[in-house]
């Protein structure tokens, strides 16, 4: 008898970014000059290699995982996964202090990881701050150390655990600020630098992650972060998204998850079509020429205005599209207005027929 249909889907979904990740690492080991693993090529062909951390030459994956049940399930998918294929498998947990005994509890994560036979496997602790919110400031917090620990490990990559579900909940989030098509488009499946960051489960529901643990056997704790109407994304979770399925029936996850997908492929369209235009939009000395500008479409001009501000120091998560639309209007309802100013003290203002854009 074969594993539970959950367990299946999960591991399914797994295989195909080690796969990616594999075949993206004798690709760039072939360009450095180097011999591959004499497994790479023959990545999938069933044999049982092991996760051990000392096989040079393979790439390690590494999952991050809070012990709730979509990054257990995860992690479980992971190692056995791993055993089968030439990459080695190891687990983060990040310990981010907010509730009593989280120390205590990131520890038992980090055990039940090795328990699979992950290595290496940390737990790291991490200050939040408060820049951006409660929830923002924990996200950057955990970014910043998934980063740093998979430069200190030399990681290809770092699975997280989000669903379907997860990516609804992204889109809503991105509406409701209004910050255009880029925020509709969710999560990426790959994101970071270099695509670090792998996102497996985008196409599986919460569900079924949760029905892979119960299968399992395996412990999972469910963090009262996510059931805390404080958060946003909790609200959200048990009460607008129920509320839309109520009034607009069932399938409405199914289909903002669908949005992010065709928002993402807008969006990465009109991105390229940017930075092609961004070349032939300034003039000699490279400054934007506002006439050239204004010749754009509006949703091609608005990013090669963002580009712009962005390289001029401007962070790009502070970077609202308030602030372009204000930037926008020197070019296209230009009165005589003064300097616009922008986030990281980087102001606009057009100077003879050019609009300039540096730090105040």
């Amino acid at each position: 008898m074969g594993p539970h249909p959950a367990v299946a889907a999960i591991r399914l979904a797994v295989r195909r970014v080690l796969h990616d990740v594999i075949a993206e690492h004798a690709e760039q080991t072939e360009r450095a000059g180097h011999a591959p693993h004499p497994e790479l090529a023959r990545a999938g062909g069933g044999s049982r290699l092991g996760t051990l951390p000392d096989r040079p030459g393979t790439p390690l994956v590494l999952v991050a995982c809070s012990g709730g049940a979509d990054s257990m399930a995860l992690a479980s998918a992971l190692a056995f996964e791993a055993r089968k294929l030439p990459v080695r498998a190891g687990g983060i947990t990040v310990d981010h202090g907010l509730q009593d005994g989280s120390d205590t509890r990131a520890a038992e994560v980090a055990a039940r990881l090795t328990a699979m036979d992950l290595g290496p496997v940390e737990a790291v602790a991490v200050h939040v701050g408060r820049e951006g919110g409660p929830e923002a400031a924990a996200r950057d917090a955990r970014y910043a150390a998934l980063d740093a620990a998979a430069e200190r490990h030399g990681a290809a990559a770092v699975l997280l655990g989000h669903t379907r579900d997860d990516q609804a909940e992204t889109v809503l989030l991105g509406l409701a600020r209004g910050s255009g098509i880029r925020s509709l488009s969710g999560m990426a499946a790959a994101s970071g630098p270099a695509g670090r960051y792998r996102r497996p489960f985008l196409q599986l529901d919460r569900q079924t992650a949760r029905t892979a643990c119960l299968a399992q056997s395996l412990p999972v704790w469910d963090d009262p972060h996510n059931i805390d109407p404080a958060y946003t994304r909790s609200r959200l979770r048990h009460e607008g998204l129920p509320a839309l399925e109520k009034a607009l029936g069932k399938g409405v996850v199914e289909a903002l998850a669908r949005t992010a997908q065709l928002s993402r492929d807008d969006a990465d369209a009109l991105d390229t079509w940017a930075a092609a235009a961004d070349r032939d939009v300034r003039d000699d000395a490279g400054r934007l020429e506002c006439a050239k500008l204004y010749a754009l479409p509006p949703a091609v001009r608005r990013r090669v205005l963002r580009r712009a501000a962005i390289e001029a120091g401007s962070p790009a998560g502070s970077l609202f599209a308030r602030h372009i639309e204000e930037v926008d209007r020197l070019v296209t309802g230009w009165r005589g207005q003064q300097a616009i100013n922008l986030p990281g003290r980087v102001e606009a203002l057009r100077q003879g027929g050019r609009l300039v854009i540096r730090q105040s």
